[in-house]
């Protein structure tokens, strides 16, 4: 007869109830820095939820959410095959612009062809930003993260450099590329999202987002090549003496995990940016990805709720200084949720702690 779990033990063996937990002390912390502030943590807090009671906030927060929903898909598929694809910035940069390309250059196509190219494009790009870091590692062996980590920052300056070329870069005085087409760009209708009372910036990426979520899902759980890539994830001697060709699995691992970067890039000017700004500083989508695939435990759809909900911080706490709170303290929620989660096997030992002896 199967021994029935304990509280402790159903805690410590349940993953979901430890992202729960990184998450609740998470908020508790930020409250305890408010304290320290002097602010009100009702205040604050209560500001972060009235940011989705309204239809329009709802859409604001799903709209911030997609870019951050896709570049953690493309984070958890390569957690999945066993890679730290801790390029997803860079490749998020180089998709972006490639997309921004396609969309300035080829901006008399019809809006389906021209959205389809930008897709395209921007997938190609990340495709190849990881499949770059993946031979060098294969062929030479050099460290993954060390490439991916230098590969960010090309992309961050090919990007500037890209930006500031006569027919990309804005013909006023703004420092930033020309607008895309309206034919490559994503929104609703205007009409439609007056009527709607929606976010002026609300889009179909979340519809994207949720196809590449159910295409990855089965990639990784219904198929041979997903079973292969798993396979070379778990063990990779175990998967080269079974047969697997284990060099070739982590160059497919990156370049899918890039294109799906690239197409984040892609969803995040085509969806709300518009065109892309010469950068003073790393934008960070490509490693909120890394955030977003940890709360969801890179489960497809875990990462999908957790995209969600980094949207909502994100929003919400650009509205925190309207009660006079730092909108930074997102970022002390944020760190403080991952940092738990990274440490999660504290949890896992809770089981032990009233354990009787004998």
């Amino acid at each position: 007869m199967k021994k029935k779990k304990s509280f402790l033990e159903f805690v410590s063996d349940n993953k979901f109830i430890h992202i729960l937990l990184s998450i609740i002390l998470g908020f508790l912390i930020g409250a305890i820095f408010l304290v320290i502030m002097r602010l009100s943590v009702g205040e604050a807090y209560g500001r972060l939820l009235k940011s989705i009671t309204s239809v329009k906030g709802i859409t604001y927060v799903i709209v911030y959410a997609v870019p951050y929903i896709v570049a953690g898909l493309s984070v958890a598929f390569s957690f999945k095959t066993g890679v730290f694809n801790i390029g997803a910035e860079g490749q998020f940069v180089v998709g972006s612009m490639a997309a921004a390309i396609v969309g300035i250059r080829l901006g008399t196509l019809p809006k389906p062809v021209l959205i389809i190219l930008c897709f395209l494009a921007a997938m190609a790009v990340g495709a190849l930003w990881g499949i770059i870091v993946a031979f060098l590692k294969t062929k030479w062996g050099i460290n993954e993260v060390l490439s991916m980590i230098m590969f960010n920052w090309i992309a961050f300056y090919l990007s500037n450099f890209i930006a500031g070329l006569p027919g990309i870069k804005s013909d006023g005085s703004a420092e930033a590329t020309q607008n895309i087409s309206d034919n490559a760009s994503m929104l609703f209708p205007k009409e439609f999202i007056k009527k709607m009372d929606f976010a002026p910036t609300a889009n179909w990426g979340i519809f994207v987002a949720i196809v590449i979520m159910i295409v990855i899902y089965i990639i990784i759980d219904k198929t041979t090549l997903g079973y292969r890539l798993k396979a070379v994830g778990f063990n990779k001697n175990a998967a080269e003496y079974g047969g697997i060709n284990v060099n070739g699995s982590i160059m497919t691992a990156l370049a899918i995990s890039g294109a799906l970067a690239g197409l984040a890039g892609a969803l995040q000017l085509m969806g709300m940016g518009g065109r892309i700004s010469i950068f003073s500083s790393q934008e960070g989508f490509g490693f909120a990805g890394i955030v977003v695939a940890l709360i969801g435990c890179s489960n497809p759809f875990g990462v999908f709720v957790a995209g969600l909900f980094y949207g909502w911080l994100m929003y919400g706490g650009s509205k925190l200084n309207l009660v006079g709170a730092p909108t930074q303290l997102i970022n002390v929620i944020v760190g403080t949720v991952v940092f738990f989660i990274a440490i999660s096997v504290i949890f896992s030992n809770l089981k032990y702690l009233f354990r009787k002896k004998g």
